[in-house]
């Protein structure tokens, strides 16, 4: 398994965009977190098997139906510290 770090741009706040990233990651079996940063875009770290993750990636590129993302940044990242899918305050 190779973990993820995603830094998602757009209009991705204030549309529901954690709570359903939260949503699929789950359903799909990663591990990882995900908030909100400061600078208006979102933050996560998913890790899991490639498909799941690649699936996930499709899913992220368009978002809830509020969202517009513009540009999905996406690097290599140490695994996430628990199992599970979690949300974490502002950073």
């Amino acid at each position: 398994m190779t973990a993820r770090r995603l830094v998602i741009s757009g209009r991705v706040q204030g549309v529901g965009y954690r709570d359903w990233m939260m949503s699929r990651a789950r359903k799909l079996g990663l591990d990882g977190w995900v908030r909100n940063r400061v600078d208006g875009t979102v933050e996560a770290v998913v890790d899991g098997d490639e498909a799941s993750l690649q699936e996930l990636l499709r899913l992220c590129r368009r978002g809830p139906p509020l969202a517009q993302v513009t540009h999905i940044e996406e690097d290599l990242s140490e695994p996430p510290d628990e199992p599970g899918f979690h949300r974490r305050p502002t950073f």
